[in-house]
């Protein structure tokens, strides 16, 4: 299958696409950088260059492609505050995409996050079951799975607050730890008994790969390991990675010592797996988040 793949070098995308490479499936993938697309090119991909601004170029590409994986998000505007604008413009390419799919029956596996479903106030861990009617990258979310009725086998992975691994640079995991650095003491809020669910990079791309291959039209699907492990558990852990203590601090001076990352501290959102592992038959095998925190390439 030939995959069109935005965010091809990023995160998650530096495991997907030499895991479809290596199950014969060939990558065209969007790089927004000379950099990005050197990458693409070493790993044996072809390149289109754009941005997820550049809709028309999002839709030759994915009309060209037999498959379609978004995963390209701006982080930069979610990590400058800019949480609406960074959700309006992945909203937008999920529309742009899906007009370009319509009626072909292509496979086309989107993005969100297990961390939406905390909205819902569940008393119990969510499931892929749970759904909101909108919000916060769910608009994106639902519109992709109701565009299953437009002959297009739409999938969504929901990945967890921290994917995890190597290859992670910038997610919060090591935003966390930067935060920590800086401060001198790794933070969390309150008692810190809240729960973020986890999973490795590399067990998120055989996800992806899986989906892509043969999710049922319109699933939604975990991406989770951890199912919740406590925040301050993540945090003591980073603590021992920079020799640091661990501090609680308030929820009124968390903007001041985790930044863009206060807005999530408090979220409580243990996750399970169960149906997207009966599905597709997922089960991770890499090392889970507590036992990569207890190796030095991420203080490294």
């Amino acid at each position: 299958m030939r995959v069109f793949i935005t965010g091809a070098s990023g995160h998650v995308g530096s495991a997907l696409v030499p895991e479809l490479l290596h199950h014969g499936h060939s990558v065209l993938g969007l790089a927004r950088s000379d950099e990005s697309a050197r990458r693409l090119t070493d790993w044996g991909a072809e390149v289109v260059r754009g941005d997820l601004d550049d809709l028309d170029r999002l839709q030759a590409a994915a009309a060209a492609a037999e498959g379609v994986v978004h995963l390209a998000f701006r982080h930069d505007a979610m990590v400058a505050g800019d949480l609406i604008g960074a959700a309006e413009t992945d909203l937008a390419a999920v529309r742009a995409i899906v007009e370009a799919l319509a009626g072909s029956g292509k496979p086309f596996v989107g993005t969100s996050g297990t961390g939406l479903i905390s909205l819902a106030g569940l008393d119990r861990p969510g499931t892929e079951h749970d759904s909101l009617p909108g919000g916060y990258r769910i608009d994106a979310e639902n519109f992709l799975v109701e565009a299953a009725a437009k002959d297009i086998r739409t999938s969504v992975v929901r990945l967890p607050p921290i994917t995890h691994s190597k290859l992670d640079h910038t997610g919060f995991a090591p935003s966390m730890i930067a935060f920590a650095r800086k401060n001198g003491f790794s933070a969390y809020v309150g008692e810190g008994t809240n729960r973020w669910p986890s999973v490795h990079t590399l067990d998120a791309a055989r996800l992806y790969r899986l989906a892509l291959e043969s999710a049922p039209a319109g699933s939604r699907l975990h991406a989770v390991q951890d199912e919740g492990i406590e925040v301050r558990r993540i945090a003591e852990a980073i603590a021992r990675g920079l020799n640091l203590p661990a501090r609680s601090i308030t929820l009124e001076q968390a903007p001041e010592y985790l930044g863009f990352l206060a807005a999530f501290a408090t979220i409580d959102n243990p996750t399970t797996a169960a149906v997207t592992s009966e599905l597709l038959d997922w089960h991770p095998t890499q090392p889970t988040l507590l036992e990569d925190l207890a190796k030095p390439f991420y203080f490294d």
